[in-house]
This record gives C-alpha cells, sequence and structure tokens, in this order.
C-alpha cells in the first residue's frame, strides 16, 4: 500500500491526466481565465490615477472620479489648502486620495480636508502647525476610511472630526493639541453609527487648565441617549493631559477594549449614556500625577478584564446621580458590573463606592453593583473603598491584599489573603502557578467574559484577576509607539 501522501499524490495526478485527456474541460477552463484576465483588464483600464498638487485641482477633477479611482497628492508643502474630497467607491473599489509618498504631503496653515461621499479611502497626509478655527480632518458620508496619517501641533477644533457612520480611522498620530475642544470628536445620530477607531496613536497633549481638554470624546450631553455604538480598539493613549477626562463617553452601547492608557493624567470616563463596555485595557501610570482608572456614570455598564498599576487618582469612580437629571449632569450609576480586574500599587481610594455624593445636587447612591472576581494589591497606606456602601452592592470573590499593617474590616466577598503575584517579563504583574487566584473565581450572571486581558479563553475553572492562568499564545499587550501609528512616521523615528 502506498503512503498516505503518495496516495494522494497519485490521485492528484490522476485527477490532471483525466482533466488533460478532457477537451471539454480544457476549453472550459480557458474560456474561465479568458473572462477573468478581461474582466481584469476592463477594469484596470477603466480605473485611472489622477496627479494633482492643489486643492483647486482635487475639486475640478472630483466630480467624474470612479470606483477604483486614485488621487495621488505630489509631494511637497501644501500650505492654506482647503480640501475637499467628495467621491462615490464601492465595498471592492474604493476611491482613494493618497500622499505620492506617505508622510511627504505636509498641510500646513490654514489648510483642512473635507472627505465625504462612500468607500472613499484618504492615506499618508501629514498635516501640522495648522491654525483655523474649523476641523483639520471631518469625515462624512459612510464606509470611509481614514488611515496612515497624522495632525500635530495644531489649533483646530478638533484635530479628527467624525460624522456619518460605519467610518474608519486607523494607523493615525494625534498628538500636541494646546487648544480647546476634544483632540478626536465622534458625533453621533439618529441611528447607530458603527464607526470603528483602532491601531491609533494618541500622543502627548498638554494639560489645558479647564474643561474641554479631552483626547476623544464620543457624542455630546445632547446625544448621550443615542446608540452610537462606536468601536475604539488597540489604540495608545500617550501622556494624554488635557484635562480629568482622556476619553468622555457621551452616547451608548460603545466598545473600549485592549487600549493601553500610559502615564496619562487622567480616566477613561462614560460620562453620558448606558450599556458601554469597558474590556481588556492596561492603565499604567506610574504614579503620576492625575492619573486615573475608570469612571462609571449611567446604566447598564460593563467593566471587565482591565489591568491597572500606578494610578494616583483611584481605579473605579461609581458615581451618585441627581434626581431626574439633566442630559448635561450626573446620572446614578446603576446595574453596572466591574469584575475580573486586577488593580496593584495604586494610590486609593480602589473603588469610591458613592462618588460625588453631596456635590452638584447629586443625592442617589449608586444601586445595583456586582463586584466579583477582581484582585487589589495596595502599597502600604493604600485605601481600598471609600464612600457610603448600600445593600445595593454585591460582592461575590475578590481579593484584596494590604501591605504593612493588617486589613481593615472588609465586606463578605472580599478576602484577604495575598494573591502571589510576580512581575512577568511583559513588566506585568501576574499570578504564580500556587496563587489562591487560581481557580477561586466564578460566573457572574448576565455578564460573558469568555477572554482573558491576554486574549486567552477562559474555560474550566475561572481565575481571578484580568489573568486567566493558560497554555495559549497571548494576543494582546501593553502597546507601544512602534505598534500604532502611520509605519512612515514609526521609519522617520527609526531613522539615525
Amino acid at each position: 500500500m502506498l503512503p498516505a501522501r503518495e496516495a494522494r499524490g497519485d490521485l492528484r495526478c490522476s485527477e490532471h491526466m483525466l482533466f488533460m485527456s478532457d477537451p471539454l474541460r480544457q476549453l472550459r477552463r480557458c474560456q474561465f481565465l479568458a473572462t477573468l484576465a478581461a474582466g481584469l483588464l476592463a477594469f484596470s483600464a477603466m480605473a485611472a490615477e489622477h496627479r494633482v498638487f492643489s486643492a483647486t485641482e482635487i475639486s475640478k477633477i472630483s466630480p467624474g472620479l470612479k470606483p477604483g479611482d486614485t488621487v495621488v497628492l505630489k509631494d511637497g508643502n501644501w500650505q492654506d489648502q482647503t480640501i475637499l474630497f467628495d467621491a462615490r467607491g464601492t465595498s471592492q473599489n474604493p476611491v482613494t486620495l493618497r500622499a505620492e509618498t506617505p508622510g511627504k504631503v505636509v498641510l500646513t496653515g490654514k489648510s483642512s480636508v473635507k472627505m465625504a461621499g462612500e468607500y472613499v479611502v484618504i492615506s499618508g497626509l501629514n498635516i501640522t502647525n495648522g491654525h483655523t478655527a474649523t476641523d483639520g480632518i471631518l469625515i462624512t458620508g459612510h464606509h470611509c476610511r481614514l488611515t496612515e496619517s497624522s495632525v500635530t501641533d495644531s489649533t483646530y477644533k478638533f484635530f479628527v472630526h467624525l460624522d456619518g457612520w460605519e467610518n474608519r480611522v486607523d494607523h493615525c498620530y494625534l498628538a500636541g493639541k494646546t487648544s480647546e475642544s476634544p483632540t478626536f470628536q465622534v458625533e453621533v445620530g439618529s441611528k447607530p453609527n458603527h464607526h470603528l477607531v483602532q491601531h491609533n496613536h494618541f500622543g502627548p497633549r498638554p494639560p489645558l487648565g479647564r474643561n474641554g481638554g479631552e483626547t476623544m470624546r464620543v457624542g455630546y450631553s445632547w446625544q448621550s441617549m443615542s446608540n452610537s455604538s462606536t468601536t475604539v480598539e488597540y489604540n495608545l493613549f500617550d501622556r494624554c493631559d488635557g484635562e480629568l477626562e482622556i476619553i468622555s463617553s457621551k452616547s451608548c452601547d460603545n466598545v473600549y477594549k485592549h487600549n493601553t492608557f500610559l502615564d496619562c493624567a487622567g480616566t477613561l470616563t462614560l460620562r453620558h449614556g448606558n450599556r458601554c463596555r469597558v474590556e481588556g485595557n492596561f492603565f499604567i501610570a506610574h504614579h503620576k500625577r492625575g492619573a486615573g482608572g475608570i469612571r462609571i456614570i449611567g446604566e447598564d455598564h460593563v467593566i471587565v478584564n482591565n489591568y491597572i498599576e500606578g494610578v494616583a487618582q483611584g481605579a473605579f469612580w461609581i458615581t451618585s446621580g441627581i434626581v431626574e437629571s439633566p442630559l448635561k449632569g450626573y446620572f446614578q450609576a446603576r446595574n453596572a458590573v466591574i469584575a475580573f480586574n486586577t488593580v496593584v500599587d495604586s494610590a486609593g481610594p480602589y473603588l469610591d463606592l458613592s462618588a460625588g455624593i453631596g456635590s452638584a445636587n447629586r443625592t442617589l447612591l449608586p444601586e445595583n453593583i456586582t463586584v466579583a472576581n477582581n484582585v487589589f494589591v495596595l502599597p502600604e497606606g493604600g485605601v481600598l473603598l471609600k464612600g457610603r456602601q448600600t445593600d445595593s452592592y454585591h460582592w461575590q470573590n475578590n481579593f484584596a491584599w494590604f501591605s504593612g499593617a493588617g486589613a481593615p474590616k472588609l465586606p463578605n466577598g472580599i478576602r484577604s489573603e495575598e494573591p502571589k503575584l510576580h512581575r512577568g517579563a511583559d513588566g506585568l504583574m501576574r499570578p504564580d502557578s500556587d496563587s489562591p487566584l487560581r481557580k477561586a473565581g466564578a460566573a457572574v450572571k448576565g455578564v460573558a467574559v469568555a477572554y482573558d486581558i491576554d486574549g486567552q479563553s477562559r474555560v474550566g475553572p475561572l481565575d481571578v484577576g484580568c489573568d486567566q492562568i493558560s497554555n495559549e499564545p497571548a494576543i494582546n499587550h501593553p502597546l507601544t509607539a512602534g505598534e500604532t501609528g502611520p509605519s512612515w512616521l514609526k521609519r522617520e523615528r527609526a531613522k539615525p
């Protein structure tokens, strides 16, 4: 008997001989290949490339652009150019506006870009030292994409302003905003917009000294009860110090996952809106003044699998509310789940149980809050809990460890025991193989947590904290500048 591999080879050979001996099959295959080639050649002939060196030239050719066409911006300094790129592509053949050499088309002064239409791509732009009161880049329409671009050291109202629906912003670098208003603004309309914001590097933003210095805002107060369903994932927020809110979520059903907040003086704030999910993020602050974790305002939020280390302003702020709060006020935190998180070496309180109570007419204590399967490792003198706890708090399978002095009186559902953590190769504190966190967790009713912070499956007995010990390869990790933002900018930084 032939080995399996040889048998398969003989079978393929027999099929080939059969095909070669069948003229009708040969003819049909040749006809198919000829039709395919003709189609590709036809599309190639239809798709056009246009080379331009001014916004005026772009405006002239835009009405005649067809799916698959490309507009190439010639390298150089584009001073005071107001670009409007409005075109209609398709999912398979978008219309593209790109730099001749990524990063070498430099827009300055009063330059700005507006992209509209559908299935449009803009790539490789370098906007710097812009100083208009409008937006640096405004994206409208639907299924549009901004990629491999940067906006730096400018005073636009918004560096990037995202409108329409199902638009994507990825691999961009935004840094150095010194004026009021968020760096990145997402509008929310009458229907879910399903935007995707991923793999971007949000670089340093200096303190503004007042409200309005957010790095990202998803919605406004008056849009906050509308469903945005925007996903913000795999982004690096690096020294974003504009104000207390690094991200200000002001709409419903958003997902913030696998982002890294590095040395940022602020928090991820669920400021308005309901049903948002904050999952698998890394908050690493090195005790920077003003750095914090997550503020929870509104209803039905899920906060799972996050790693928080070295923050100075507390890990979780669970907020009190106003009776019949106006949209711009403070809604009571209700029905929140805070589970499978790890907080280490941070200033307290780790959990503020009634943040803001008694201020700004806030009289409603948080209600129906589940805190489960978390591990809290406190430095000497650290504070675990602050504020008023009510019967609406549900504590399950949590661990807390206090360095130095003994543990204070803790609610049932928080166990005082050393979790046995070690510093892993990636710099994170991880459970030892004999850690009491192993197999000490339990499922949380109504909340699916299928993976841990590394992207490894949570199967079998559940571990407490963000890290499920596993032999699976780790997919997620704290992001660096070399893994986010435009590839051309990484090459520039790498030059000696």
